[in-house]
Formats: structure tokens, sequence, C-alpha cells
């Protein structure tokens, strides 16, 4: 499956994702104009991946070697936020299948507010989350 390669702009996120290199990162700032346009292609490409794990096309994912998708955004707002949703909604569904998966929410230490967006996040979405403090600077 190729990755999926999009740009940081200084109002949406790079998103990465590589199942070969087991690099799935959404990083940056998410609050496009048009935010259907950045996020339908993503959310795309994501149930084609999770679908060809559940039909065995993937097996390198263990539970040393998880599907690890980092989010460290610096600001999103309510928009992306429901496409955050609809995209860790997508990878639950591997976690249903017993594939394991590793949700990392990178947040700026001493920034309560996006950490709490993370509790937030992961109690709708029923996933547990790592948190990361990141040092300012």
């Amino acid at each position: 499956m190729q990755k999926l390669h999009i740009e940081q702009t200084l109002t949406s996120p790079e998103i990465y994702l590589s199942p070969e290199e087991n690099k799935f990162y959404i990083r940056g700032t998410s609050a496009p104009e048009d935010v259907r346009a950045l996020y339908y292609p993503v959310i795309e490409w994501i149930r084609i991946f999770i679908d060809d794990i559940l039909e065995g096309e993937f097996k390198k994912f263990t539970d040393e070697n998880p599907v690890r998708l980092q989010i460290d955004l610096s600001y999103f707002n309510s928009s992306s936020a429901k496409f955050l949703f609809d995209i860790l909604n997508e990878f639950k569904r591997l976690l249903s299948s017993g594939t394991p998966v590793l949700v990392e929410w990178n947040y700026e230490e001493g920034d309560p507010d996006m950490e709490d967006a993370g509790n937030d996040i992961s109690l709708l979405v029923g996933m547990e989350f790592s948190y990361i403090a990141k040092q300012k600077g």
C-alpha cells in the first residue's frame, strides 16, 4: 500500500501514513478552511489500510510492534476534532480484531487544555492513549 503524505501548511497539519515504516502521525495545527477536503481522503486511505489488515494483507503488527499513531497538534478547531474522532474510530476497529494499536497524544508541557482534549477524545472513542508531555521551545 502506498504511503500518504500531506505537507503541513499554516492552517493544516502534516499527515504521514506509512504502513511499511509503521509511521502514522498528524502534526501541527489543524484549522483548515475546508476540513472535509483535507480529511476525507485521509479517512478513506485509513479505511482501506485497516480493511487490508483485517483481510490479512499486513501481518507485521504485533504486541511488540503495534500500529503506532502519533497525534501532535498544537491546536485544532472543533471541525477538526470531529475528523480526529472519525480517524480514531477507524483505528479502533483494529483493536476489536486483536491488532494492537498505540495512540500517542503529544501535548506541550504546561498546556492542560490540549492534554484535556486528548482525555476527552480518548473517552469518546473508547481507546486508551499514551500521553507525552513535550518540553516547551
